[in-house]
């Protein structure tokens, strides 16, 4: 009989364990991908560059480290009620950080700078601002045990549905196929539904988090270009060809980095890097012995890179405007809709409005701004009046090129009473 218990026991804390893992899936893959497969792929450029054991994966860690806080800094609201992935993570960063103790000193002030900084407490913070503001939009879970939940808790009572009417006479299953085929629907239905919820409270509330919060960010942000800083370093001690070490961000607002190629899915920008050599430094030759491999991939990159159209779109929402003065407004991230903008924009005639940007935004100030995906204030060097169809006008603001590099658009209708036809009312409202 306890035999038989403890097999319960061993098997309910199996499944739990799967859940848990599978809940944080995403999260793992976004982050670092597949452990097993990097570290083969580490050791054997390790051994190729003729570097110690363990000189690479030192480096691997602490770009775990950079690419986790980097990534929690610019998309918060992915870690809401994940406090079980949250911790494992800082179990992570901990175990990496206590290793710094025994290395060089560079190591140790990061060490001192994530403990000075209190950086764990921060993300902290950040995370409960996000959860109490995704409480107050009725949102209690994260959005992967919500969509779990809901497909149980509707697939059991439809398949009890479907087998207590087998049991009836004379139901044919003719009948029941059909019925049985929705049912396995329903949930993807569910699923689709959710993301898109989830999307939209994103687009909507990112905005006006980060300002709320920038700088905290902006410590998180600090702290990540002294990690990035210490690795760049290592490798050129190392004497690392610089050009095979590439990686993801979720910002591209660092020092000291080139930019391969960008994404961007479920308006979220990922972005391919790789570090620079310092000036005046020569590019290190890559060994004979991966230079082949090196080439192919370039070559394959080439191929696959695509030229990407703007995408850095800010829509005014719940603005007060009147006769083309905008007193107030709510700037809301858009770059979901950067296709459908961009389409909007090729059938709009453009006038120049005015070079005094005062006189349209008379209150622009950090108070009530434009904000780059960097945090930095937009600086607004362009206003165009567009002419859609010769049916809606509305204006379209260019920022000045950031110092990050990234480039923002702004659009706002010209009165607050204007009527949006129906084809645009997915930008405008």
């Amino acid at each position: 009989m306890k035999n038989t218990e403890n097999e319960k026991t061993e098997d309910t804390d199996s499944s739990e364990t799967d859940e848990e893992k599978e809940e944080g899936q995403t999260l793992i893959d976004k982050i670092r991908g597949k452990k097993s497969d990097k570290k083969n792929q580490t050791q054997l450029l390790q051994e190729k560059l003729g570097l110690e054991p363990g000189s690479l994966e030192q480096i691997e860690q602490k770009l775990f480290m950079a690419r986790f806080i980097d990534y929690f800094s610019e998309e918060t609201f992915d870690f809401i009620f994940r406090d079980k992935e949250m911790a494992k993570y800082f179990d992570q960063i901990k175990g990496i950080l206590e290793g710094f103790s025994t290395k060089s000193e560079e190591d140790k002030l990061i060490k001192q700078s994530f403990e000075n900084k209190q950086i764990d407490l921060i993300m902290e913070q950040l995370k409960v601002k996000a959860e109490q503001r995704a409480q107050e939009k009725g949102i209690t879970k994260s959005v992967d045990k919500r969509m779990r939940n809901l497909s149980i808790y509707i697939s059991i009572p439809m398949f009890v549905l479907v087998f207590a009417l087998s049991l009836i006479p004379g139901v044919s299953y003719l009948i029941l196929f059909p019925i049985l085929c929705v049912f396995c629907m329903v949930p993807n239905f569910i699923k689709s539904y959710l993301v898109k919820k989830w999307q939209e409270f994103k687009e909507e509330n990112k905005m006006d988090y980060y300002s709320a919060n920038r700088e905290d960010i902006m410590i998180l942000k600090g702290f990540v270009a002294d990690v990035l800083e210490n690795i760049r370093s290592k490798l050129l001690e190392l004497r690392v060809p610089l050009q095979l070490i590439k990686f993801v961000l979720h910002s591209r607002d660092y020092e000291n980095l080139d930019v391969i190629n960008q994404k961007t899915q479920r308006g979220t920008s990922q972005y391919f890097l790789q570090f620079q050599y310092p000036e005046g430094v020569e590019p290190y030759p890559i060994p004979d012995a991966i230079a082949q491999q090196y080439q192919a991939s370039e070559r394959s990159q080439e191929i696959n890179k695509e030229e990407i159209p703007e995408k850095n779109f800010i829509v005014f929402k719940n603005i007060k405007a009147e006769d083309g003065i905008i007193t107030s407004f709510v700037p809301t991230l858009k770059d979901n809709l950067a296709d459908e903008i961009n389409d909007m924009l090729n059938e709009c005639k453009f006038t120049k409005a005015t070079d005094d940007t005062s006189i349209i935004l008379p209150n622009y100030s950090p108070e009530m701004a434009i904000y780059c995906i960097c945090g930095e204030v937009v600086e607004i060097e362009n206003v165009q009046i567009c002419n859609w169809k010769e049916m809606f006008k509305f204006y379209l603001f260019e920022g000045k090129e950031c110092d990050c590099g990234e480039k923002v658009y702004a659009l706002s209708m010209m009165d607050e009473n204007q009527e949006i036809p129906e084809e645009l009312e997915n930008i405008f409202k």
